[in-house]
């Protein structure tokens, strides 16, 4: 493999570099707002085929991270690359491309999916937007959509709110497959549901990113979640990444005290049907 090709295939998917997300908020004046850091000097590779946990309490700037990597907020700082290309300003064609290259899987179906539309039309919408394929090669992407997350073809006339809430996150999770992405980001994809379904889920995802080959970035404020599926762990405390490292460095020699803390603080979410 010569040099060149071997550079190539380590290009990040994603790469934050060194990014930070100021909101103003309502106290102040209109001329001299306060402003809150919600991320605070974050950087972050994302590597073909690598899954990357960011575990932390509410108000870490966790999901802030996730806005950014999807594309949907800014940085005020810092930079942002889809394989090796800078989208940072964001223009129209730069979101569509970020559109193709990254999927996002929301916490909670219910809202994510739209009540009106059937499943059918859930996954056809994508690939209509993005002009992916002609009728027929969507009709059976479709049903290669359907059959990966593990639901009978009956589903694609079902509306969102005839289904349980983990046949909705199926839904959401083979909608956020159709463009064929490079990565997937999961935002609390789990803790809408009961324990028993997220087990399911965690194990599709963990299936999924074996057989597609998937970079992912896994959200979750529970950590022993993460540990699960993730290779890569990074805990975020305050808009600061305080602690990273593999899962089992994270786990069996946290340096940082907030990481020791979230690891004693709460039992895991967990099903035992995952094990430990």
């Amino acid at each position: 493999m010569t040099e060149t090709s071997n550079a190539k295939e380590q290009t990040p998917i994603i790469f934050l570099d060194d990014i930070r997300v100021v909101f103003n908020t309502r106290t102040g004046s209109i001329l001299h707002p306060n402003k809150v850091t919600a991320v605070d000097g974050l950087t972050i590779k994302l590597m073909p085929g690598e899954t990357i946990g960011i575990v932390g309490e509410s108000g870490c700037g966790k999901s802030t991270t996730a806005n950014v990597m999807c594309g949907l907020q800014a940085p005020t700082s810092g930079k942002v690359y889809f394989k090796g290309v800078d989208v940072t300003k964001r223009t129209a064609d730069m979101r569509k491309t970020i559109g193709r290259v990254i999927s996002v899987v929301f916490q909670d179906p219910a809202t994510a999916l739209n009540a009106r539309m059937t499943v059918h039309d859930q996954l056809l919408d994508p690939m209509i937007v993005h002009n992916v394929g002609t009728k027929a090669e969507r009709e059976k992407r479709i049903k290669e959509l359907i059959e990966m997350v593990g639901l009978p073809s009956s589903v694609l006339e079902a509306l969102p709110g005839q289904m349980s809430g983990g046949q909705r996150q199926r839904v959401a999770i083979a909608r956020a497959l159709s463009l064929k992405p490079d990565a997937i980001i999961a935002d609390e994809p789990t803790s809408a549901l009961d324990v028993s379904v997220r087990a399911q889920i965690l194990n599709l995802l963990t299936d999924l990113k074996k057989e597609l080959g998937l970079s992912m970035v896994f959200i979750s404020h529970d950590i022993q979640t993460v540990r699960y599926i993730s290779d890569n762990i990074i805990v975020m405390n305050k808009g600061k990444a305080v602690e990273r490292g593999t899962a089992a460095e994270v786990f069996n020699n946290p340096k940082d005290d907030y990481t020791r803390l979230l690891l004693g603080a709460a039992p895991s979410l967990l099903h035992p049907d995952l094990g430990q």
